[in-house]
C-alpha cells in the first residue's frame, strides 16, 4: 500500500478548517479542464459533457464547487443544508478505515479500526452530523456555486429534514419541505433529499421508514413544482423496502442516488470507540470497500425499473476511485455516477475517464 497524496478536503484539520481553508491540494492550483465539443448526454432536462461528478458531502461551500468544476465534474451536489443552524461533531470527522477486500455485511457485525492512516485501497469513515450555517448564509453561497458551472456542467441542492426536540412527526415532515423551498429558492435546478440521514429516536434512518419517506416525498414534490428532485438513499438488506422506494420514487421524485455510506462500528487501536462523543459509536463507512453494495443496489434498481416500466433515474455512488470502477456502474444500470471518497484523493479522476472513453471511441 503507497501512502496517499493531501486530498481537498483534509481530515487532519478541523471541519471549521477546512470550510473557511479549504479547499486543498490539486484543487487549489486554478489550472481548468478544458472541455471539448458539445455536451452530449441528458441529465434530468439539462446536458451534460459526462454523467460523473461528486456527491453530497465533500463539497462545503462555493470554492469547493469551484474547484471541483474547474477540474471536470461536470455533476456537483453542494453539502447537505438544513432549515436552521447546526453544529458539526466533534473532531475527527474523518479516519482511515482498514478492511481487507469488500466491507461484507457480515464484516460489519464486527468493529473496524479507524486511525489517521490513510492508505489505498482508500476507505473512511466519516462522522459530521450534517452541519449547516443559518439558511440566509448558504443561500447565498449556494447561488455563488450554481453561478460557477461552466457548460456543460449542473450544481444540485442536498437538503436534509431536522429533528428537533419535542417535535411531531408532522412537524419533521414540514420541515423537509421548508428547507427544499429554501433550496429551490438558490436557484437549483435540480434538488435532492438525503433520506439516508438520522431520523427520529432508535428508528435509524429515514430510508428505512417507508412510511415517513412517502410523506416527506409528497411534501417535497408539493414545493419542488417542475424541479428534478431525487431521493439519495442507503443501502437495503430486504428485497421489499427497495421495491417499495423504487414505487415512491416512480410516484414522487425522479432519480434515486445511491448509495450512502454503510454502518460501521469504529474502534481505535486499543478496542475503544474510535470517535469522541455520544451516539458516534457506528460511522459511515465509504470508499472502495463498499462498491459491492453500490453496484449491487444499482443491478436491483435497475432491474425492478424494467419490470414495473418506471421511468425514474438510477445515480450509483460508492467505491469508485478509478475509471474502470465508474463503467463498472455503467453497465450495471446507473444513468450517471458520482464519487466521493475517490474523488477526494484523486482530483483528477473525471478528467481520467474522460480521457479513457476518449481513447476507447477513437481507436
Amino acid at each position: 500500500m503507497k501512502k496517499l497524496i493531501t486530498p481537498f478536503y483534509d481530515p487532519l484539520k478541523s471541519y471549521e478548517d477546512n470550510y473557511d481553508q479549504g479547499p486543498f491540494g490539486a484543487f487549489t492550483d486554478g489550472k481548468v479542464y478544458a472541455q471539448e465539443g458539445e455536451p452530449q448526454y441528458e441529465y434530468h432536462g439539462h446536458k451534460v459533457y459526462l454523467p460523473f461528478g461528486i456527491p453530497a458531502g465533500p463539497l462545503l461551500n462555493s470554492k469547493y464547487a469551484k474547484a471541483a468544476f474547474e477540474k471536470g465534474f461536470d455533476i456537483c451536489v453542494y453539502k447537505t443544508v438544513r432549515s436552521d443552524t447546526y453544529p458539526c461533531h466533534p473532531f475527527p470527522n474523518v479516519l482511515s478505515v482498514h478492511v481487507e477486500g469488500d466491507l461484507t455485511l457480515k464484516k460489519l457485525q464486527e468493529p473496524l479500526l479507524g486511525d489517521d492512516r490513510f492508505q489505498e485501497p482508500i476507505a473512511i469513515t466519516n462522522s459530521f452530523n450534517i452541519p449547516s450555517r443559518k439558511p440566509e448564509f448558504w443561500q447565498e453561497d449556494m447561488k455563488k456555486a450554481i453561478s460557477y458551472a461552466g457548460k456543460g456542467q449542473i450544481m444540485v441542492g442536498s437538503f436534509v429534514g431536522t429533528v428537533r426536540p419535542n417535535q411531531t412527526q408532522q412537524e419533521f415532515i414540514e420541515d423537509w419541505a421548508v428547507v427544499a423551498k429554501q433550496v429551490k429558492e438558490t436557484g437549483a435546478k435540480i434538488l435532492e433529499a438525503d433520506i439516508s440521514c438520522p431520523n427520529n429516536g432508535d428508528e435509524g434512518l429515514v430510508c428505512y421508514n417507508i412510511a415517513v419517506t412517502e410523506r416527506i416525498c409528497k411534501s417535497v414534490r408539493a414545493v419542488s413544482d417542475n424541479t428534478p428532485f431525487l431521493l439519495k438513499v442507503g443501502y437495503y438488506e430486504d428485497q421489499q423496502q427497495l421495491e417499495k422506494i423504487a414505487a415512491i420514487t416512480n410516484e414522487y421524485a425522479d432519480g434515486i442516488v445511491a448509495i450512502n455510506t454503510l454502518p460501521g462500528i469504529i474502534v481505535n487501536e486499543k478496542g475503544e470507540q474510535a470517535l469522541p462523543g455520544k451516539n458516534r459509536a457506528k460511522g459511515g463507512v465509504c470508499g472502495a470497500p463498499i462498491k459491492w453494495a453500490g453496484i449491487d443496489t444499482v443491478k436491483r434498481l435497475r432491474t425492478i425499473r424494467e419490470k414495473k416500466g418506471y421511468s425514474f433515474s438510477i445515480e450509483g455512488v460508492g467505491g469508485v476511485t478509478t475509471p474502470e470502477d465508474y463503467n463498472e456502474y455503467k453497465e450495471a444500470g446507473a444513468d450517471a455516477v458520482l464519487s466521493a471518497t475517490g474523488a477526494m484523493w484523486n482530483p483528477f479522476l473525471a478528467q481520467e475517464i474522460k480521457e479513457k472513453r476518449h481513447r476507447e471511441t477513437t481507436k
